[in-house]
């Protein structure tokens, strides 16, 4: 029963619009895969109140699945708490949808299975299941409500006199004078108790819901960031701010068991504002179990957006974000904290922040201020943007975005493995409320998958955490010896503990990563791949309408 009452107030009370969770503005979860004789794009829309509906769409790419299964797993209660499969409907020639209810938050998962004569195949797609909105009751739906409930309260008293005094008499007889003070009297303490009920289901209704913003309501990790001189050293320090941890449950974190993504325990992203014309990509050092440093790249002063990703044991994962102003750098500093940290400067996006809607140089793509598809890297070769579908892009739409590398003579120039994969890909919104780190494989973490799916292998009803400090121990002592491991022992330790990450390309000097932009607006994307042991980064620009249909 008070399962069935929350599920009541959530349903009616709350909706909304999205936050942010492991990336800001962006909230579906698009995932590559191939599996078995199948591959598949998948497109989940998580909903923005929990228990509500996750949208699922999928796209057949290759094989031919007769049907497809969807149902919800959860990282607390895995495969032994998940419902059974419901089964996706065809709506067109190789493209399935459905939906999947997410009863519950925190970590989760769904788990597709694709059947068919190229047989039976699992795809698991991790999903965090966070409420994210409120919604508010619509004006006219409130007024009509309430004249409803005002009438019924009216009759319900009007019953209640009638039972005390009219119920006794014979038909045609006149109601005796006692019997009208008696039915007043009933009908009195009858108004009474139906507004001391009516009171009270009122501060129950006001307790759910302040218990679902104060705890349900996803918040992220709040940090403090900072930059600090040691020596010749510049440091940007980033502490989680653990105010609040023991009053508030839904501030709480297991800060012990952040796990390495792609080999890196934080993924940093430093973007100047307003033109969006510096770029960073750091891996802070853990200081401690709430502090986290890197050594600051030479770049220009100024306001910078700062989006730090990080994962847990249990899979979620999470984009914490904060504003920061760099003072004016040397040309010379110290080495960088990490080998695979990089940075650039490039022209400003052309664009100013708030012009939404605006002609984007007659709505053709720009290159850093410049009209055309390639991007000049920093030793000499070139990236292009292959097979780009439109001048313009539509928000909402799954695209897949190719980018292929050719040296100075305009031959293929082969790519290497960065950070265990072909490329990565950051894309932010002109005004910086939209942020994603991209993979080939989709817009999810790697880590989040591999543990999804031992959680789902695993027969246990309840996962139990091993002792926090021994835990981070060893997964400091990992990323220690990843930094330290040649390139070729570090990609295969990594292919080791993330299989899923695997997403090979048919020609070498080509990346490739699925993406839909989330809504309208003008948007900057920086692709990284590495050649010869360097990684270059590759500045791109486009702008996004609103879908037509």
């Amino acid at each position: 029963m008070k399962r069935f009452f929350r599920f009541l107030l959530w349903a009616l009370l709350l909706t909304g619009g999205t936050f942010s969770f492991a990336h800001v503005g962006s909230p579906g979860v698009l995932v590559q895969k191939q599996s078995g004789k199948y591959r598949v794009l998948v497109n989940v829309i998580p909903p923005d109140v929990v228990p509500g509906t996750a949208k699922v769409t999928v796209f057949v790419e290759q094989g031919n699945p007769t049907s497809i299964l969807a149902r919800p797993v959860f990282f607390g209660s895995g495969d032994e708490g998940a419902p059974t499969h419901d089964e996706l409907k065809a709506v067109a020639d190789h493209r399935f949808e459905g939906i999947v209810w997410l009863m519950d938050t925190g970590s989760s998962s769904i788990e597709l299975e694709l059947n068919g004569p190229d047989g039976r195949t699992p795809v698991v797609v991790p999903v965090v299941s966070v409420a994210t909105a409120q919604r508010t009751m619509p004006a006219e739906t409130g007024v009509v409500l309430s004249i409803v409930g005002l009438l019924l309260v009216i009759l319900m008293v009007t019953i209640i006199g009638s039972s005390l005094a009219d119920s006794t008499l014979k038909p045609g007889e006149a109601v005796p004078p006692r019997f009208r003070r008696k039915r007043l009297v009933g009908m009195g303490i009858g108004a009474v108790l139906l507004v001391l009920l009516l009171a009270g289901g009122r501060t129950w209704w006001n307790s759910w819901a302040d218990d679902y913003r104060t705890h349900q309501l996803y918040t992220p990790l709040p940090i403090r960031t900072e930059v600090k001189t040691e020596g010749a050293q510049s440091l940007l320090s980033i502490h989680f701010d653990t105010t609040g941890f023991h009053e508030n449950r839904q501030k709480r974190r297991m800060l012990s068991f952040v796990v390495p993504d792609h080999g890196k325990l934080m993924h940093v992203f430093l973007v100047r504002a307003p033109g969006l014309d510096a770029f960073a990509h750091l891996h802070p050092d853990r200081r401690d179990t709430t502090t986290y440093q890197a050594q600051l790249p030479p770049l220009p002063a100024g306001k910078y957006l700062l989006y730090a990703d990080i994962v847990y044991r249990s899979g979620f994962a999470e984009t914490l974000t904060d504003t920061i102003a760099l003072p004016a750098r040397p040309a010379a500093s110290a080495p960088p904290t990490d080998p695979d940290d990089s940075w650039m400067v490039a022209e400003p996006m052309g664009v100013k922040a708030n012009a939404v809607g605006v002609p984007h140089l007659d709505d053709d793509m720009v290159l850093c201020g410049i009209p055309g598809a390639s991007s000049k890297l920093a030793d000499g070769s070139s990236m292009l943007w292959m097979d780009k579908p439109g001048q313009v892009l539509e928000a909402g739409k799954p695209y897949t975005l190719k980018f292929a590398l050719a040296d100075a003579g305009g031959k293929p120039a082969p790519i290497e493995p960065y950070l265990g994969m072909s490329g990565h890909a950051a894309i932010v919104r002109s005004d910086g409320s939209v942020y994603i780190h991209l993979h080939p494989v989709g817009t999810y973490s790697m880590a989040a998958e591999s543990f999804m799916v031992d959680r789902i292998a695993d027969t246990t009803r309840r996962f139990t955490f091993p002792n926090p400090a021994a835990f981070r121990d060893s997964v400091d002592r990992f990323v220690a010896r990843l930094k330290q491991a040649p390139e070729a022992e570090k990609n295969r330790l990594l292919a080791a503990s993330m299989p899923g990450m695997s997403h090979d390309m048919k020609v070498n000097n080509m990346v490739e990563f699925p993406y839909a932009f989330p809504r309208s607006g003008h948007y900057r994307i920086w692709v990284q791949v590495k050649r010869n042991g360097r990684v270059l980064t590759g500045v791109f620009d486009t702008q996004v309408k609103e879908s037509i249909l």
